[in-house]
């Protein structure tokens, strides 16, 4: 079976679950909202922005552990506090890494790797040196990707592409790059620039490119059901947004 074949009965398998075959059963009176428990198995529950606080950072924790979300995804400050918060749940800390930026030296990005999951984190995801890309630099882009992905060791590892900012070509020459550098992942966006959101164009290209092994994240502008079932069926396989409780209640989100 080809690669497009495979992939392609994936996410149909993906969609048809999300159609109702997942769905929590009816609240009882005063209980819980129902909601769609593998979409949220697919949600990395996000919080980025600079002026969280604690207060906002311990709702995340609880919202993840009431719909199980896949993750909580933060700033490194936050990882050891959300590993004590989500001790014994099951949802997993995934933390930001040379965010939102990526124009760090990869030492420096390796450290804040290593800084993390010494504190607890499970999941890494980095932000790719955008301008070594554009300046055709694919040696230091593939050695920064390659640092991350070593310091993370046995870690899962995404590359945060920020595809907003890329042509096509781009884009395909990235996750290419991170394929040869061993990440885990590939990602769409950090939310932090203008007009960046994750397009079901972008997932689907970036999943023909790197094929149906590796992982592929949208995220950005990621707020309703829809906006989800779109980028799982051409390509997904994880989501990282602010809007989980609302995608997975049937509402739509406001934030990232």
């Amino acid at each position: 079976m080809d690669e497009k074949k495979l992939v392609e009965l994936i996410t149909q398998e993906v969609v048809r679950a999300l159609g109702g075959s997942g769905t929590g059963a009816p609240p009882a009176p005063g209980g819980p909202p129902k909601f769609n428990q593998d979409l949220a198995k697919m949600i990395d529950h996000t919080l980025l922005k600079p002026e969280a606080t604690l207060a906002e950072v311990e709702k995340l924790c609880q919202e993840a552990r009431q719909y199980g979300f896949w993750s909580v995804c933060v700033n490194t400050c936050w990882v050891s506090r959300c590993r004590e918060l989500l001790r014994g749940s099951g949802v997993k800390v995934c933390c930001v890494v040379g965010f939102p930026l990526g124009a760090m030296d990869s030492r420096s990005k390796a450290y804040e790797t290593r800084e993390a999951i010494t504190n607890g984190a499970d999941e890494v995801d980095m932000v790719l040196n955008i301008g070594a890309l554009k300046s055709k630099d694919y040696e230091t882009v593939e050695k920064d990707i390659r640092a991350v992905v070593q310091a993370a060791r046995t870690k899962t590892s995404k590359v945060i592409l920020e595809t907003g900012l890329l042509t096509d070509e781009e884009k395909v020459i990235a996750c290419e790059l991170c394929k040869k550098a061993g990440a885990t992942f590939v990602k769409t966006s950090t939310g932090f620039v203008k007009g960046s959101a994750a397009t079901a164009e972008d997932i689907a290209l970036m999943r023909r490119t790197v094929g149906p092994r590796m992982g592929v994240k949208a995220s950005g502008g990621v707020r309703s059901l829809a906006d989800a079932q779109k980028m799982i069926a051409n390509g997904a396989t994880r989501l990282g947004t602010s809007s989980g409780v609302a995608i997975v209640t049937g509402g739509v989100g406001k934030g990232y």
